[in-house]
């Protein structure tokens, strides 16, 4: 599926309808360029789960917890990862294969390590449609 936004509002609530359909267990993946729009997008997807909290980028301790929604949320930014093996120090598995939803930002740096089955979120940005214009492409991932 292929969905237009032309404002970080627009964003925040492509993530709010994603947020909101999430089920025990899912994994999402989100990648996109620097500046694009994945911790608005991310925003919107904990504001989905029913999270009132602030949700900022967990850009120094790879992974942000959230309970107060009605799932739990598990917010990863690999972005500063150095090697795959810091993943297990997390305890990355215990997140993915728990009843909670993960959502991962720059989850192509850690590629050999994703679950078969998990949604892939793209955000693209296209100058010749507008500065504020994304592309949000969703693709379920079955193994």
């Amino acid at each position: 599926m292929v969905l237009e936004s032309r404002s970080p509002e627009q964003t925040f609530q492509i993530g709010v309808r994603l947020g909101q359909k999430a089920k025990p267990g899912q994994v999402y993946t989100l990648t996109g360029d620097l500046g694009v729009g994945k911790t608005v997008f991310t925003q919107g997807f904990a504001k989905g789960l029913g999270i009132e909290g602030p949700v900022c980028s967990p850009t120094f301790t790879i992974v942000q917890e959230y309970g107060e929604g009605r799932l739990p949320f598990y917010h990863f930014d690999v972005y500063r990862i150095g090697d795959v093996e810091e993943m297990d120090e997390v305890g990355y598995e215990d997140y993915i294969m728990g009843q909670g939803v993960s959502l991962i930002e720059w989850a192509g740096l850690i590629e050999e390590i994703l679950p078969e089955n998990r949604t892939e979120v793209i955000i693209e940005k296209d100058l010749e449609q507008g500065f504020e214009y994304r592309r949000i492409t969703i693709e379920e991932m079955q193994g």
